[in-house]
């Protein structure tokens, strides 16, 4: 076997944006093309935004003004601004920043001074134009490339700085940002800075009750156990209630404004502090889950110098508050003691509710622990030799794994769907569940059916939700039916499932839909997948001539060669999201309930009928 030479001439130094350009996923995490709201286009805006968020809190400029047109982003805020002479040095030169000097930004979010140049060198098009005293100065990039820069020793433009980029479509494939992901964002961003206004696209977001007002856009009033309790110290916020209707439990956390979405050592530490308060306050040792079973509640805290498990800082790996304060868990531990204990005195209503809460969901416990001894012994046996479920090697609550967020897990139906699938998934983060037929209609049923329903059964164990939703093992579930009224019917019961037993995975963000190809256009020398009439009719005009059109009618009859075109960087994924206007009792009783002449008029009034178009290949 001949030896590869290894010499000087292998060793190879990248500059900063042809390294942040080769490997994009050690900075910003998955890149995605919108579809998730943790794809990389949304965390470019919010390094961005990080950076105004930071002005505020520093106290200068209450207002930022984001517009995003197409593809084009523009942030606007009015605090100090970047100091002219470092303008281009703080865009694109590694550890350089203001973040280092801790006196001026004491908890802070963006402390590597990684996060603008990563938006700068995976930008087509990139601009910063700051304002001081009266001066201004400005420059412009092209992916990490500094093209020309501009100084203006008097302008009348208000103080503080605008960045513009463009997204490099070289990387982020096919993207498109989302109202509904922006919107959400900006949301938690307002509710933790109460008083800072974001206006985008014109419309104006702003909090006065912080986390308060983010429970209450999250629980309608009606579904409440109680009102909700705002707990407020130095460098902690709470808010706390119960939902009547929801099993799961559901959890907001935050650290120096940052949405931890993974959790961290702060929620471990919020989670340990509710039970042990409650058990503490009623004298009684109440089991964890019948405590925080249906909780719905918000933690956000400030840290000094955070330390986190990944660039995108979605899980918390600190241990210490920083300065002389008590680690992470006794501080919060503490506060919530104090705090929450000294809310239930006060409040004997709400102690009667929540008392009688727990000892609801202690029986349900117990009316059910037969029937989950004997689904955990058939799942686990079935986890041996279950072939509902291909696994995949990587899983979402792996450490350090920079793939992690890009795990997914497809529900199929039938075999060849499943099997086309399997044979061309990526085995280290593609996994597979497939389905028999349709799946139970679960809508008004308890949580006893999850166990007795042998496929309920085993897709909760294959997600690892049981307990909670810490750890989750996929961060992607991806419903991947035909496009027919079956395969909707599926959709819809699964969809249905999910709200009535674990709706926090609707409502974070993991539930899609697979987009599949309706149109096969080729010629010899190219072959084009379509997703609708329109993209048909330009792949048409493209290959010029007469090429060969197919019309896919299932899943089951593309070819796993083909497949492997529709689940891999290119995949299209329509994510499930719940519509902030109607509880998810309520949608659920309208759409799967017994309202059938309610429905029906629904149903014509809404009814569009799109007929199908003639094979052309007959």
């Amino acid at each position: 076997m001949e030896e590869t030479k290894y010499t000087e001439d292998n060793i190879r130094s990248l500059d900063w944006k042809e390294h942040i350009r080769m490997r994009p996923g050690m900075y910003i995490g998955k890149l995605g093309d919108g579809s998730s709201a943790d794809d990389g286009i949304y965390i470019l805006l919010k390094e961005v935004l990080d950076n105004s968020i930071d002005e505020y809190v520093m106290g200068a400029g209450k207002t930022i003004e984001i517009s995003i047109q197409g593809t084009r982003v523009i942030v606007r805020d009015y605090g100090r601004g970047i100091p002219l002479g470092k303008v281009v040095d703080v865009v694109s030169k590694m550890n350089t920043g203001g973040k280092y000097d801790t006196k001026a930004f004491k908890k802070s979010v963006g402390l590597n001074g990684v996060g603008t140049k990563a938006v700068n060198a995976l930008s087509s098009y990139f601009r910063v134009e700051s304002t001081r005293e009266g001066k201004s100065a400005s420059a412009e990039f092209e992916k990490g490339e500094l093209l020309e820069q501009e100084f203006l020793e008097e302008t009348s433009r208000r103080k503080g700085t605008k960045v513009s980029f463009i997204p490099d479509e070289q990387i982020f494939k096919n993207y498109k940002y989302r109202h509904e992901y922006v919107s959400k964002m900006l949301k938690n961003y307002v509710y933790l800075n109460p008083g800072l206004t974001i206006v985008f696209n014109g419309e104006k977001y702003f909090s006065e009750n912080g986390l308060k007002d983010l429970l209450a856009e999250n629980i309608n009033e009606e579904n409440r156990l109680f009102p909700i309790a705002h707990l407020k110290g130095n460098d902690i916020e709470v808010a706390i209630t119960y939902n009547k209707t929801q099993y799961s439990e559901e959890y907001h956390s935050f650290v120096n404004g940052q949405h931890t979405t993974q959790g961290g050592t702060h929620l471990a530490a919020f989670r340990e502090a509710i039970v042990k308060t409650i058990r503490e306050f009623y004298n009684k040792n109440f089991d964890a889950s019948d405590i925080r079973k249906s909780i719905v509640s918000a933690v956000s805290i400030k840290v000094m110098e955070p330390v986190f498990e990944s660039q995108t800082k979605t899980k918390l790996g600190s241990t210490e508050m920083g300065g002389d304060l008590p680690t992470v868990r006794t501080y919060i531990v503490d506060f919530v003691k104090r705090k929450f204990d000294n809310y239930l005195h006060k409040n004997p209503e709400t102690a009667e509710k929540l008392h009688k809460k727990i000892l609801q969901a202690e029986k349900e416990r117990k009316d059910l622990s037969g029937i989950r001894k004997l689904a955990r012994e058939r799942a686990k046996k079935a986890s041996l030799h279950n072939k509902k479920l291909r696994d995949c090697r990587i899983h979402l609550g792996d450490v350090k794994k920079e793939r992690n967020l890009e795990t997914t897990l497809f529900i199929t139906e039938g075999d060849s769907a499943s099997g086309s699938i399997t044979k061309s998934r990526d085995v280290n983060t593609q996994a597979v569940f497939s389905l028999k037929g349709k799946p139970l209609n679960s809508y008004g049923l308890t949580k006893k059916i999850v166990y007795e329903n042998e496929e309920f059964n085993l897709l909760q164990a294959a997600l690892n939700i049981e307990d909670s939703m810490e750890d989750l093992r996929y961060n992607n579930i991806v419903i991947a039916t035909d496009a027919d009224v079956d395969g909707m019917h599926i959709r819809l019961l699964l969809i249905t499932f999910f709200l009535q037993f674990f709706p926090e995975l609707i409502k974070e963000g993991h539930l899609y839909i697979l987009q599949t190809p309706l149109f096969r256009v080729r010629n010899k020398k190219e072959t084009i997948y379509c997703y609708s009439e329109e993209e048909k009719q330009a792949a048409i005009a493209k290959l010029k001539g007469n090429p060969e059109i197919t019309r896919f009618k299932g899943l089951g009859e593309i070819s796993p060669d083909e497949f492997k075109n529709f689940i891999g960087e290119d995949i299209r994924l329509d994510p499930i999201m719940l519509d902030k206007d109607m509880g998810i009792e309520e949608m659920l009783s309208f759409y799967m309930g017994k309202n059938t002449a309610d429905r029906q008029n629904f149903i014509i009034e809404n009814l569009k009928v799109e007929l199908d178009p003639i094979e052309e290949t007959a």
